[in-house]
Order: structure tokens, then sequence, then C-alpha cells
């Protein structure tokens, strides 16, 4: 897990998975740019569980 602070600019390569979200407490606003691949801009994955994301 890596903790961002605002104004921090994370990049992730082409088909590597990662998630993102807030905490209880903090508010989370994700701006994303993306090209496109093969006509595919993003595959969404499985849904995190509430257990999963309180770890």
């Amino acid at each position: 897990m890596e903790e961002i602070r605002p104004g921090d600019v994370v990049w992730f390569p082409p088909g590597v998975r990662h998630w993102h979200g807030a905490t209880p407490t903090t508010a989370m606003t994700h701006i994303a740019i993306q090209a496109r691949r093969d006509g595919r801009a993003v595959d969404w994955m499985e849904k995190v569980s509430d257990e999963q994301y309180r770890r």
C-alpha cells in the first residue's frame, strides 16, 4: 500500500493491476488520463469487499 497526499501524481504502466480509494475519514478525488490500447481504455477488475478495503 502506498499513501498519497494532495498534489501527488501516481503513474502505473499499462497492464499493472492497482486500486485506489479514500479512508473512512478522508475523501479522494481521482482524475485519470489514459490512452486507448487495442480499442480499450480500461479493464475494470473485481470489486473490493468492505473487509479488504478496511485492511
